[in-house]
């Protein structure tokens, strides 16, 4: 089945199985391996990706499905401001011990702070409900968060500001 879709920016035109998820085409036919696949049941957040902007688990979400979408990943992220001080915060408060969860965690932890739901502990736990992580226990997840949440005010990063910069071709 052909489908279209714009991935990170670039149009791309493939022929699928119509039962392939989004995150087996992500990752073995367009390369995009930060999408990480963990338990393919939409219960760990690990392939949390952008549908339209939205949140979306790609494990859940057919390849055919997201014909006529915009499809952001975590490589389609990273000249975007919040994801950079994101990444500096999960460096700087330790948000990450083996990885795995790392790229959902991002992806959500951006969504949070672009819909102003990072303000305390409690909301980003709230907000983090959908993404597992089995190393860390959250703390420093969360501080990680709430530092760039705090930094994206201080800096006045608004989600207006939250588009990924274009890059040319």
């Amino acid at each position: 089945m052909k489908t279209r879709m714009k991935v990170n920016g670039k149009f791309v035109n493939a022929e699928v199985e119509p039962r392939t998820a989004l995150g087996d085409f992500l990752r073995d036919r367009l390369n995009l391996t930060a999408t990480h696949l963990g338990c393919e049941h939409g219960i760990c957040g690990a392939c949390t990706v952008l549908i339209n902007g939205e949140p979306a688990r790609a494990c859940l979400t057919l390849a055919v499905a997201c014909e006529g979408h915009e499809v952001v990943t975590l490589e389609g992220l990273l000249n975007e401001q919040t994801m950079e001080v994101l990444r500096q915060a999960f460096h700087r408060h330790h948000g990450l011990q083996c990885g795995f969860c790392t790229p959902g965690m991002l992806v959500s932890a951006r969504d949070l702070i672009r819909r102003g739901k990072a303000g305390s502990a409690q909301e980003i736990r709230e907000g983090l409900a959908g993404n597992i992580c089995r190393c860390t226990g959250y703390t420093d997840i969360v501080k990680s968060i709430q530092s760039a949440a705090d930094e994206c005010a201080r800096l006045g990063i608004t989600s207006a500001s939250c588009e990924p910069s274009k890059v040319p071709a």
